[in-house]
């Protein structure tokens, strides 16, 4: 690739209610972005409509789409419209009930230059991923671009250290996260706090670990939890415990998600490019490929690595 100064744009966005909402306000936003002088714009995870994953229900498998499909056929024409390499998120319908969560990268002229399948799956209060998608089976292997080699990963992947490094070690040139990450409204400003600077610090620890620029796109605003029945859920369970205690336990609806934003681009010692609030917006950031070769040479780590140590990292747990 020509390395030289990459301009790259974050769409940061809220739902617009459907596919067809979200892809209208998407194709306007990369349209600005690519007249503000974007080569690379990164979108959220699942940007095609409200993040489903707050409940079970059979009923969301219809909102997934075979790629090719509809949304990638959309999506290469914006990427070639304006020629721009663009990085979606989007629910695959591999066969049936077989699903994914999968990022698409379009190249500049429209194909699909390659994509990638989430490999880390949450199970968590609001995040029921695992209902829905099957954990990746591509790997971790960067897509080749006109802009270069991207290291995409989706979301949960931010949180495993080992999803940047072997990125980092097939030759990725920038790190990419779109995801959709929020705190519950009902937790304490002060755990609210520590929750989305976890965040920022897991993504800052990649770049510096691995010498390499990091791009990460989150959602903004709130999505309350679906609830299709329109029943009123809250109520209260009576539990008896081993010695007879019986003790009253009330239960209530998910309450839902704050999407915290803060996209941010990162350089390769962890430092802030750019970084945006907690609102809908285009976050443009010039990214120089080349302090990567500068920095990995004051910090080799990847030369000092003790490869030969490390085996025990295939086990789940040393006991």
């Amino acid at each position: 690739m020509n390395r030289t100064t990459l301009p790259v744009a974050l769409i940061q966005e809220k739902n617009h209610g459907d596919a067809d909402a979200n892809l209208s306000v998407i194709e306007a936003r990369v349209a600005e972005a690519a007249k503000r002088g974007a080569r690379l714009v990164l979108l959220q995870e699942l940007h095609n409509g409200a993040y489903f994953c707050q409940h079970e229900s059979v009923q969301e498998f219809d909102l997934a789409e075979p790629i090719p499909g509809p949304s990638t056929e959309r999506l290469g024409r914006l990427a070639k419209q304006h020629g721009v390499v663009l990085v979606s998120s989007l629910f695959e319908r591999r066969a049936a009930g077989l699903y994914h969560n999968t990022a698409v990268v379009y190249e500049k002229d429209g194909s699909i230059a390659g994509k990638y399948r989430k490999m880390h799956i949450p199970d968590d209060p609001g995040f029921y991923e695992k209902f829905y998608f099957t954990p990746g089976d591509m790997g971790f292997t960067p897509i080749d671009t006109s802009v270069g080699r991207l290291g995409v990963l989706v979301c949960w992947d931010q949180w495993y250290p080992e999803a940047a490094r072997l990125m980092a070690l097939a030759g990725a040139d920038l790190l990419l996260y779109p995801t959709a990450i929020g705190w519950d409204p009902d937790d304490e400003q002060a755990e609210k706090n520590r929750q989305r600077d976890a965040w920022i610090l897991s993504h800052r620890g990649h770049a510096v670990a691995n010498g390499l620029p990091v791009l990460s796109c989150n959602r903004v605003g709130f999505e309350s939890a679906p609830n299709p029945t329109g029943l009123d859920l809250r109520g209260s369970v009576v539990f008896e415990d081993q010695d007879g205690t019986r003790r009253e336990e009330w239960t209530r609806p998910e309450p839902g998600i704050q999407f915290w934003g803060n996209s941010h681009v990162l350089g390769p010692q962890g430092e802030f490019i750019a970084e945006a609030g907690s609102d809908a917006t285009i976050l443009m950031a010039d990214v120089d490929l080349q302090r990567s070769e500068h920095v990995r040479r004051i910090w080799p780590f990847l030369r000092d690595r003790r490869i030969d140590a490390y085996g025990d990292l295939l086990k789940r747990y040393i006991d």
